[in-house]
């Protein structure tokens, strides 16, 4: 990997020109903040705040529930709202929750703050990735491996100081890490505010024939995503394909420590492990997903990952340290490569199957997959999969192959009918013409 030497090296690397590079900070502030947070939070509520383990379980699923219903809601909104004003307002909210969190003790008054700190949390995500898509344009797909190696690095960062606060165990360390992540949100705001507003989105989704230019503008009406059973369809399959999240998370840290005979300090060297491996490779891995019927292909690609891990973590069972080791290993890299792989597909395929007019509201229907697997993944993996042993985690690496392959299919159909709208004397709706080489993506419902 090149690392650029100049400015005219960045310049050339990030899309978006200077908004699109101001986003990127955007990025690193919130994730660096959010990383000194995430690392300390669990022993902030039980030593400062003094909550018990119970509560604190309370407290984290409330949140968790609330901040689901951000996606759709700020997608919807951020569709007649300008985003420089809509996101340095959720940012703002993000501030305020922490700083609420930080001068309450009694679990009634933190269910609400958290609840709206949570919310505040999924709606920045769909809102920060809609702005990419706008600044970027056609390079949509490379931004946003760009963000993700930045959001890595900015999170390695926070956990590093997370890591010192943990050392010292006071609870003026754990107050410094919430008054950090505080003002890494109104640092966020603030470099938002700096940022113009970029265009809407136009309404097609460009192929290679097209990504080196302005894709032309579709009239087609916007539709609503509760109503397009095919993109409702795509969502679905997506939270499945989202488990290798919490198989990273959750999975493989109680995996290590319940089941193998791998030494538990090897839990954060798989972490380090994974947020190197999406630093060198995310960005050169992005041409997967660069237009949508590639990014289709490449779906068993992902398939073959989550099958490689899954196996894996069936085999670092066996009662051998050092085979376990190897094992895990493979299964870390593997489930890396899942992530990596699945974020440029996804990224691609979740606003190319989503009319233009209505892309923020579609791409807040589609944040609800990855809300529904953080909620809904780990009792997953601890109920069904790590319960069933080496074969339940076989079941699973087979399973989500089998997802991605549907899911390739399910893609290809839809494409294939949007196709079929821009041939002469179609049927359906159409949109004024387009040159060749382009999908116009219409307001019908496309069925499956």
């Amino acid at each position: 990997m090149r690392f650029p030497r100049s400015r005219s090296d960045i310049e050339h690397l990030v899309p978006g020109g200077r908004d699109g590079r101001r986003m990127l900070w955007v990025s690193f502030t919130d994730k660096a903040g959010s990383g000194l947070w995430y690392g300390t939070s669990a022993l902030y509520y039980t030593f400062v705040a003094g909550l018990a383990p119970h509560e604190i379980g309370l407290l984290l699923g409330v949140a968790g529930a609330v901040g689901v219903a951000g996606t759709p809601a700020a997608g919807r909104v951020a569709d007649r709202v300008p985003l420089t004003r809509l996101l340095p307002a959720v940012h703002a909210l993000r501030a305020a929750a922490a700083v609420g969190i930080l001068f309450t003790g009694t679990l009634w008054l933190l269910l609400p703050i958290a609840a709206l700190g949570s919310l505040g949390d999924r709606s920045a995500s769909v809102l920060t990735k809609l702005y990419a898509a706008r600044v970027a344009g056609p390079d949509r797909v490379r931004y946003q491996a760009l963000q993700r190696t930045v959001v890595n690095i900015g999170f390695g960062i926070g956990g590093l100081a997370a890591a010192v606060a943990l050392a010292v165990g006071t609870g003026t360390a754990y107050r410094t890490m919430l008054v950090g992540d505080a003002l890494s949100f109104a640092g966020a705001a603030l470099l938002v505010l700096r940022c113009a507003e970029p265009p809407s989105p136009v309404r097609v989704v460009a192929t290679a024939a097209t990504a080196g230019g302005e894709p032309p503008l579709s009239k087609a009406p916007a539709t609503g995503p509760w109503r397009d059973r095919g993109y409702l369809a795509y969502t679905a399959t997506e939270a499945l394909l989202f488990l290798d999240d919490t198989a990273l998370n959750v999975g493989l840290p109680l995996w290590i420590a319940t089941a193998t005979a791998a030494p538990h300090s090897l839990v954060a060297l798989l972490f380090v492990l994974n947020n190197v491996l999406v630093v060198l490779f995310q960005v050169r891995l992005s041409r997967l997903g660069d237009e949508p019927r590639r990014a289709a292909a490449s779906l068993p690609l992902l398939g073959l990952a989550f099958l490689v891990a899954g196996g894996a973590m069936a085999v670092s069972a066996v009662d051998s340290a050092g085979i376990a080791v190897v094992a895990l290993v493979v299964a870390a890299t593997a489930f890396t490569a899942a992530e990596i792989v699945h974020a440029a597909i996804s990224w691609e395929l979740s606003l190319a199957l989503a009319p233009g007019r209505s892309q923020g509201a579609y791409l807040g229907v589609h944040g609800l997959a990855q809300s529904a697997q953080r909620s809904a993944g780990p009792v997953l993996l601890t109920s069904a999969v790590m319960a069933a042993g080496p074969l339940g985690w076989l079941g699973l690496g087979g399973a989500l192959a089998a997802v991605s392959v549907g899911q390739r299919t399910l893609v290809r159909r839809r494409l294939d009918r949007l196709d079929a709208l821009e041939r002469p004397g179609a049927a359906a709706p159409q949109a004024p013409a387009v040159p060749s080489g382009t999908v116009t993506v219409s307001g019908v419902d496309y069925g499956e």
